[in-house]
């Protein structure tokens, strides 16, 4: 394998015009404060890795989906475009490794990166000519330059240090370092002779580092073999930022798809649902494999092989439909109370997609005849059971093919089949003692007690307020030493501290409930709520509620719980 040298400036002038991305590239993910470090990396001679390109012959060129670095970052839409190759009549460069960085040093000097943080802002890339290079030895992390994304070049008050922001891609204006010091001279006029000297050498070596020094190295593959080049890419990627497999099977989709470009219409659908309710991370992934699994005679099975031109067909057919019941699925279990928080196994939601598209309704979620309605309190108590249970928790794909089996060959236009599925799955719509006696030990934030805590709030409106998980008593109290201090014997601290961040000391308040609660002492919060609160959050009946009081809290509140749970 022979690897060759490439400058930055190099890459540069070629982007968009020699070297684009194919479509099994992930799209965009670092934030700046990683372009800032791959800058610093550059400008303190750091090695910054090497490259592989795949050169694509012109005759191959309209066989792959081939799409442009982004010239814009947006947080908000951060999809690259197609690029339009119509009249490229040469061989071209695709970018297997290194997308990341290419793109970031694209953004640095040509670019600009929007992002929210506070509020919206559309930043570029700056350079302070006022920071001295003074590596830290003991701290090697930290950045040796202070580059920044910044909206414009106007001094930070809230920052030390003088400043002086020089936008970085000015350095491609300049061909000599000369010329680029010189550009600058009437900014550095009223500056002492340290800091001229300070900038005028920060602008060299910035030269230096863009246009002369050989920064990476880059290894060009020429083979012409598809497979060849996905075990390649596959292989590249492998130690770096974990890929959804839909990223490769979307390349493969979208050359084969006739009428649409399933990369943006899997993207776009994809971020649609996610935006119910409380909000969603359903990813590219559960999208194809939803497509496999409601579109009928197809193998569910995620493999390449999977996606042929026939199959393609089917779903391309079908993708309407498709469409049509998920988004009438994630809005029914946004009604029902499920989120991103709460859905633990996004796979689960499948067959409850195929029962809804089989009912042939886009409002099958808001229906009220009598029958959609039980429908719906069945589906969601196999959902809720199938979840607590772990039923979904491998999500297998032979699990997930009897499931479908079953809802093909049964008359779903009566009920819901919850007890063949339940059947199916091996649970009982219940749970025993010792099931719910694993739920209590739940901890805050665990992967199921955002699950639990909702199933306690039958009649709370899930589409209209924004939900976190709270501890009744504050969790800053809990502290041995402050529980030493208030005069409590070890095993009556050890007490406190095993049960302080399990759910009976856990509820749901909404985002301003829980930010005007904040540390508040439990028992004069208590007094600043509604009648209906204690109901609410199934607060026992006790004569006191001071810190003193939290175990017998507790053992009366877990009461609570258990017998709520069975009765689910």
């Amino acid at each position: 394998m022979e690897y060759r040298p490439v400058r930055v400036s190099d890459l540069i002038r070629e982007i968009n015009k020699d070297i684009y991305l194919p479509a099994i590239q992930r799209e965009f993910v670092w934030k700046p404060e990683k372009v800032a470090r791959l800058f610093d990396s550059i400008m303190g001679d750091f090695p910054i890795g090497s490259f592989l390109f795949w050169k694509l012959k012109l005759e191959n060129k309209d066989k792959w989906p081939i799409y442009e670095f982004i010239r814009a970052f947006d947080d908000e839409s951060p999809h690259n475009p197609s690029a339009n190759l119509a009249g490229i009549t040469r061989d071209i460069t695709l970018v297997l490794d290194g997308q990341q960085r290419i793109t970031s040093l694209y953004l640095g000097l040509k670019g600009s990166y929007r992002y929210f943080y506070y509020r919206w802002k559309k930043t570029r890339l700056y350079l302070n000519l006022l920071k001295a290079p003074i590596p830290d030895e003991e701290n090697p992390e930290d950045l040796t330059y202070e580059f920044a994304f910044r909206e414009d070049e106007t001094s930070d008050k809230n920052m030390e240090g003088e400043q002086l922001w020089y936008l970085v891609g000015r350095i491609l204006d300049h061909e000599d370092a000369e010329d680029a010091k010189a550009n600058v001279k009437d900014e550095l006029g009223e500056l002492t002779d340290d800091q001229r000297d300070t900038a005028n050498k920060l602008i060299g070596r910035l030269h230096s580092r863009i246009h002369t020094v050989l920064v990476g190295n880059y290894y060009e593959e020429h083979d012409q073999n598809p497979e060849k080049v996905l075990q390649i890419f596959v292989r590249a990627n492998s130690a770096g930022q974990s890929l959804e497999y839909s990223d490769l099977l979307l390349a493969t989709a979208t050359a084969k798809w006739e009428s649409r470009d399933a990369r943006q219409e899997i993207h776009q659908f994809t971020d649609s649902i996610n935006e119910f309710g409380n909000g969603y991370k359903f990813g590219k992934d559960f999208v194809l494999k939803a497509s496999l699994y409601l579109t009928e005679d197809l193998p569910i099975q995620y493999k390449v092989k999977n996606f042929t031109r026939p199959n393609l067909a089917k779903i391309e057919a079908n993708w309407d439909t498709i469409k049509e019941s998920l988004t009438t699925t994630v809005r029914l279990m946004a009604r029902f109370g499920f989120s991103a928080k709460n859905i633990v196994a996004p796979l689960g939601v499948l067959p409850i997609a195929l029962f809804v598209m089989k009912q042939a309704s886009k409002s099958f979620d808001t229906s009220s005849s009598e029958s959609d309605a039980v429908a719906q309190v069945a589906l969601r108590r196999w959902f809720i059971f199938g979840t607590l249970k772990n039923a979904f928790g491998s999500s297998s794909d032979t699990t997930l093919t009897r499931l479908r089996d079953i809802l093909q060959n049964c008359d779903t236009s009566s009920s819901f089949p919850a007890d063949d599925l339940y059947q199916s799955l091996e649970i009982e719509p219940h749970l025993n003692d010792a099931e719910i006696e694993r739920i209590l030990g739940h901890q805050y934030q665990g992967r199921y007690t955002y699950l639990v805590l909702s199933l306690l709030y039958p009649d709370r409106d899930w589409k209209n307020a924004v939900f976190h998980e709270d501890h009744i008593f504050p969790q800053s109290e809990f502290q041995v030493r402050k529980l030493r201090k208030r005069g409590y014997d070890e095993p009556k601290v050890e007490a406190y501290m095993e049960r302080f961040n399990t759910l009976c000391n856990l509820e749901l308040l909404t985002d301003t409930e829980n930010m005007s609660k904040s540390a508040t002492p439990f028992d004069q919060w208590l007094t600043t709520r509604d009648a209906d609160f204690r109901k609410r959050h199934m607060i026992p009946e006790l004569d006191s509620y001071t810190f003193d009081d939290f175990l017998e809290f507790t053992e009366a509140r877990t009461q609570m719980i258990s017998d709520a749970l069975r009765n689910l």
